[in-house]
């Protein structure tokens, strides 16, 4: 499968490739499973796919919100070409809601998206050739798609993922899995790992940080990436009072080890307060070592704790332009679609329209 299509030089907003046109007017988003009906001007729960006149753009295509490198092991994956350095790299956009999100700007990315929508944004464009390049140069032997969820932009996932592979690079999908079977029938020639959270086997655990969302959906999304032979690794970040419930823990490890293997790695991560869950406590090591060791019983032979690290974080990580081979000022020039569908004021969603440059 070839996508034979060109990026774009310079920003502008990207057709999405799984968008179906309702005879009500509206276009319905098939990347994720909120699976968005819009209208002219409007965005999905994600803020990152628009509606330009019955057809659906990627906002965010191309733009770059934090990028770092080290070792695969950090995302993390620890089955598949330990030892190799991943260029991590993250957009903008999310279609969960998570009360203890460390990437929140990033992941969230209602400011920065909210700028692009207007006109107003001088956030990083890199191209896949631009960012392969960066990674070759930064001796990276792949490419992570993390800190924000990847299926918001996952035309640029795709566009990546190919440049990568044409260059020898494996790529690593870091996600909630909250997916369509489409898109994880787009991503499988192209993504090499994906590595997901397992949150919690509670419904209402998931509803509370996206309210179209079940457990059903995310485990057969988990399930349907390692049958399209996509490497899977799964993680817990065990939250206290949350889901850290001992019989719980214990059934996410019989579900990894029958739906995915007893091979399959688990990562169990250690949460840190942070946004509306400040005020809890960081995750005790007993109870991480406890479902280490109830996971081990149920048969998964590869189980690992990171009693001292949690989410994949970009709090700490150097400037964007600081791994690319260009002018910063021109890394951060003002962007303005550069599309058909747009004036020259660069603005997208209809409730900007009725404002002037000067009233913006």
């Amino acid at each position: 499968m070839s996508f034979a299509r060109t990026a774009p030089k310079k920003y502008q907003i990207v057709e999405t490739r799984l968008q179906e046109k309702l005879a009500n007017g509206t276009t319905r988003c098939h990347l994720c499973l909120w699976r968005c009906g819009l209208k002219h001007g409007m965005r999905g729960f994600c803020q990152a796919i628009v509606n330009r006149h019955g057809t659906l753009f990627n906002l965010s295509y191309g733009i770059l919100s934090a990028i770092d490198v080290g070792p695969i092991e950090g995302k993390p994956v620890k089955h598949f070409l330990p030892g190799t350095q991943v260029m991590s790299v993250g957009s903008f956009g999310c279609n969960f809601r998570c009360g203890g999100c460390h990437n929140l700007e990033i992941s969230w990315g209602v400011t920065a998206l909210d700028e692009l929508a207007r006109g107003l944004s001088t956030a990083a464009y890199v191209t896949p050739e631009d960012l392969v390049a960066a990674a070759q140069r930064h001796d990276a032997q792949g490419i992570a798609f993390t800190y924000s969820e990847p299926a918001v932009w996952l035309e640029y996932v795709l566009d990546v993922s190919q440049v990568a592979h044409d260059a020898g690079l494996y790529t690593v999908y870091v996600s909630n899995s909250f997916v369509t079977e489409e898109a994880l029938t787009l991503m499988a020639p192209y993504v090499d790992v994906l590595c997901s959270d397992i949150k919690s086997l509670d419904d209402d655990f998931y509803q509370q940080i996206c309210g179209a969302a079940r457990v059903e959906q995310v485990l057969g999304s988990i399930a349907g990436a390692q049958r399209r032979g996509i490497h899977v690794e799964t993680r817990t970040n065990i939250i206290p009072g949350r889901n850290d419930d001992p019989d719980m823990l214990r059934a996410i490890a019989q579900w990894v080890h029958d739906y995915l293997g007893a091979e399959s790695p688990w990562h169990i991560t250690k949460f840190f307060p942070a946004y509306k869950l400040a005020d809890l406590p960081s995750t005790p090591s007993e109870i991480m070592w406890r479902a280490h060791d109830m996971a081990r019983a149920v048969g998964l032979k590869h189980v690992y704790v990171y009693d001292d690290k949690g989410c994949d974080c970009a709090q700490h990580n150097l400037p964007v332009e600081a791994y690319l081979d260009q002018d910063p000022a021109k890394v951060h020039e003002l962007k303005k679609c550069a599309g058909s569908c747009c004036d020259d004021s660069g603005i997208l969603l209809k409730k900007y329209e009725k404002y002037d440059s000067a009233g913006r």
